[in-house]
């Protein structure tokens, strides 16, 4: 059983960031959402103003795999500029279940027949 892995945290725009941190944040959305093993990306917006990022990958390697684009890359070179201190993000592995998506490599297996 494949186990799934989760990044999530909150990014806190420095005065008068908050439009192009909401930018750069929203440009990841699609594109990550289409890279192979993403199976959730969401960002919200607080009341206070902190962004909450949250995503869920098929496994570890495809959220390092996903770090690794030059997307990524090119969002962690320029957001600090855009927010206070270091974002407070967390991961972890997801321990309950997640209804309706199989998580193995069955559904690999069973998409090819």
């Amino acid at each position: 059983m494949t186990t799934t892995s989760s990044l999530y945290g909150f990014l806190t725009p420095k005065a008068g960031h908050a439009d192009e941190l909401r930018k750069l944040l929203l440009d990841l959305v699609e594109p990550s959402r289409g890279h192979e093993g993403n199976l959730e990306y969401h960002l919200h917006e607080q009341e206070d103003g902190r962004f909450f990022l949250y995503e869920v990958w098929r496994s570890q390697e495809d959220l390092d795999r996903h770090n690794a684009t030059p997307l990524l890359r090119a969002f962690m070179n320029e957001v600090p500029e855009h927010i206070e201190g270091a974002p407070g993000a967390y991961s972890g592995a997801m321990v309950s279940a997640y209804p309706g998506r199989r998580l193995t490599s069955e559904a690999a297996a069973s998409s090819d027949s």
